[in-house]
């Protein structure tokens, strides 16, 4: 009977593993996704100065208020 448990205790840890895994190769594309999107918009074309003043001012006002700013004077 232990055999068994043990044996399907390893088992739950593989499938675990393996889960982790995809998650881990999920997220990976998930980025690579939107580096692209950004790089399809042009933004990696901006000098670093002006993509780094961009950034900051992303993360001063959240994501919430420059979509609502952008979309309000578009």
């Amino acid at each position: 009977m232990a055999k068994s448990l043990d044996a399907e205790m390893a088992a739950i840890e593989a499938d675990e593993r393996k889960i982790a895994e995809r998650r881990q190769a999920h997220a990976a594309k998930v980025r690579e996704a939107a580096v692209g999107t950004v790089e399809r918009a042009g933004l990696l074309k901006l000098p670093l100065d002006r993509l780094e003043g961009l950034m900051k001012a992303v993360k001063t006002l959240g994501v919430d208020e420059v979509e609502k700013r952008l979309t309000a004077t578009a």
